[in-house]
């Protein structure tokens, strides 16, 4: 049985759209306990790996996939907002500029761990005052990493995307597919 050890609710959709049978199993490690000393692209595939070692911990039998979304731009590192404050500050920071995009993944299955971060670039039109209150109004930038969701509606505000859809709303399913199959797993 594959896994998503994740309660987000973007995966859980993709996971559905390519038709995956799956259940879901979150995770109950403390991300902020974990200490991390590597390159700051690299975090979403070490805090994935915790997730999934924690879960595949509890179900052995099973194929675990977790993941973990960032957002850089410049020097600042975005996850989800804490409020609605950190969301305008992420809005202004990201308004008229390029950032990336950094999604990393751990598989877990039997004695197998494959871990890869995916790395996609994003171009956000110049924001306003008005249109980023308008969006923190809607509350769907709170539990986005970068305070945006681009499958929903923060797509009006994406002047561009180099690199993998699925990796900004935070699984690429393709590379998932991809290693599942290099595994023999079907799915």
């Amino acid at each position: 049985m594959l896994i998503l050890a994740s309660t987000s609710p973007r995966r859980k959709e993709i996971m559905e759209l390519v038709g995956l049978d799956f259940k879901v199993v979150p995770s109950t490690i403390d991300e902020k306990s974990l200490v991390y000393h590597g390159r700051r692209l690299f975090l979403p595939e070490f805090l994935a790996t915790k997730k999934a070692e924690d879960v595949f911990s509890r179900n052995k039998d099973d194929i675990v996939i977790a993941s973990d979304t960032i957002v850089i731009c410049g020097d600042d590192v975005f996850g989800k907002p804490i409020d609605k404050e950190e969301a305008k500050m992420m809005l202004r920071e990201l308004s008229n500029k390029t950032h990336t995009v950094a999604t990393g993944v751990c598989i877990k299955f039997k004695d197998q761990t494959i871990t890869f971060t995916e790395v996609t670039g994003v171009t956000f039109y110049p924001l306003s005052e008005q249109d980023i209150d308008e969006y923190i109004a809607t509350n769907e930038p709170i539990d986005k990493a970068g305070a945006y969701a681009i499958q929903g509606k923060g797509a009006k505000y994406i002047k561009k995307i180099e690199g993998d859809f699925y990796t900004v709303m935070g699984l690429p399913i393709s590379k998932i597919l991809h290693e599942l199959n290099k595994l023999g797993i079907k799915y």
